[in-house]
C-alpha cells in the first residue's frame, strides 16, 4: 500500500526553499542512494532515504544522512527527524547507530 505519491514529494521538494533531494553517485555517475531533506524553520526532517541495493553496507546510507544533517545545520535547523513504518523496523537500528533515538510521542495526522 502506497501511502504517498514519492513522485509528487520529489518535485515539491525541487521546489521548495525550505527542501532538498541529495543524491549519491558512484564515480561513473550512477545514482547508489538519495535523501529529501527539508526544515521549518525549527526542525529538520529526513525522507525517503534509499541506497541501491549494491550499495548496501558501504556506508552510503551514513554519508547520505550527515549530508542531510549538514545541509539542515547550515539552514539553522536545530534538530533533524524522522519516521519510520512499524513494518520497516529493521532500519530502526541503522538510525540508532546514527545517533537517533526513538522519541514517545503522539503522531495525529489528517488527510487533507
Amino acid at each position: 500500500m502506497s501511502y504517498n505519491d514519492p513522485a509528487a514529494d520529489f518535485r515539491l521538494a525541487m521546489t521548495g526553499v525550505c527542501s532538498d533531494v541529495l543524491v549519491a553517485e558512484e564515480d561513473q555517475g550512477h545514482i547508489i542512494g538519495s535523501v529529501l531533506v527539508g526544515h521549518d524553520g525549527h526542525r529538520g526532517w529526513l525522507y525517503y532515504l534509499a541506497t541501491a541495493t549494491r550499495a548496501q553496507g558501504s556506508g552510503v546510507g551514513r554519508k547520505l544522512v550527515e549530508a542531510a544533517e549538514q545541509w539542515l545545520r547550515e539552514r539553522g535547523a536545530v534538530k533533524a527527524q524522522l519516521l519510520v513504518r512499524e513494518r520497516n523496523s529493521g532500519v530502526v537500528s541503522f538510525y540508532e547507530r546514527l545517533g537517533y533515538e526513538v522519541t514517545p510521542r503522539v503522531l495525529m495526522s489528517k488527510c487533507l
